[in-house]
């Protein structure tokens, strides 16, 4: 196992500048505190009564998602940002409270499934952008916001019918679109730092967001397999 490690890390270093490299590090830590944010909002939602999701919970994470775009990185503000992207996920978190109820009380080791299927996911993906030639997947930009399209139409549609089939459909294919937003926002990243972009918390920001969406709609997924099992099973 050690030695798989070790190949597997020079592999990396061989294939990866140092730069990038260094770059990918920040990215990735502000995207692993902004997942303990997450997690500590959706805890204070489902375990305390200090705060819980409501309007003002979505419009301060709008509000403060809206204050780091409009906040330019000059090198001497990451606190200021960081502590903005921080506020967001744990928000977010906190907006996913009543769904982490909801799924608590039908079966609490889904919880569990969809959190290790989203870091399966997203380190799968991750590497294979980062092994993958350097920019080959940037291409899929323009069939990911076509499907992002059909998916919006889908939420829409599913307004007016209210059918399971519909909404089953939409969170199928939004796993699919974070999947492929995973790949493409990691080699973004990469072509971004090339070009001089250097905003690892923007970087984190987009990552975050694939990510929280991943374990969203794979918590959405198991709950309704395990309903349809409980159905049969009466």
């Amino acid at each position: 196992m050690a030695s798989v490690l070790n190949n597997f890390m020079r592999s990396f270093n061989n294939r990866i500048e140092a730069p990038v490299q260094k770059h990918l590090k920040n990215v990735y830590g502000a995207l692993a505190l902004s997942t303990v944010s997450a997690a500590s909002g959706a805890y204070v939602h489902m375990f305390t009564d200090m705060f819980q999701a409501n309007l003002l919970s979505t419009l301060g994470a709008l509000g403060l998602l809206i204050a780091l775009s409009m906040t330019p990185d000059n090198g001497k503000n990451q606190k200021l940002r960081l502590g903005y992207l921080l506020g967001f996920a744990f928000l977010s978190g906190l907006g996913l409270g009543p769904l982490l109820e909801i799924v608590v009380s039908i079966d609490p080791s889904i919880i569990v499934t969809a959190l290790v299927g989203t870091t399966v996911v997203f380190v799968s993906f991750s590497i294979s952008a980062l092994y993958a030639p350097r920019g080959q997947w940037l291409y899929l930009g323009g069939t990911l916001i076509s499907l992002s399209n059909v998916a919006i139409i889908l939420v829409l549609t599913n307004i007016f019918m209210r059918s399971t089939l519909i909404y089953q459909a939409q969170l199928y294919l939004g796993l699919f679109l974070m999947c492929g937003f995973i790949i493409f926002d990691t080699q973004l990243i990469v072509e971004k730092f090339h070009m001089g972009n250097k905003d690892f918390i923007a970087h984190a920001l987009e990552l975050f967001i694939d990510l929280f969406r991943v374990f969203r709609y794979l918590v959405e997924i198991l709950t309704i397999k395990e309903q349809n099992n409980r159905k049969r099973k009466e």
